[in-house]
């Protein structure tokens, strides 16, 4: 495995810290009722980066209250 290639999967807690700031229940709550795409080995639970990407590319934007206004 190349060390300098960007990890294919990442911790839940990771994950949602990094792409949306949630704390460590909120990530495991998000995983729970599936926000996240989760994969289990095991007994961990890890997040596959190139999914978690996609489903943000593919998200759209909801609109604020502000803009609905």
């Amino acid at each position: 495995m190349d060390a300098t290639a960007p990890p294919k999967t990442i911790s839940v807690v990771d994950a949602a810290r990094k792409y949306f700031g949630l704390k460590r229940a909120g990530s495991y709550a998000a995983a729970a009722q599936g926000e996240l795409p989760t994969i289990r080995l095991g007994r961990r639970l890890r997040v596959s980066v190139v999914a978690l990407e996609r489903m943000l590319a593919e998200a759209r934007p909801t609109q604020s209250q502000d803009e609905a206004a």
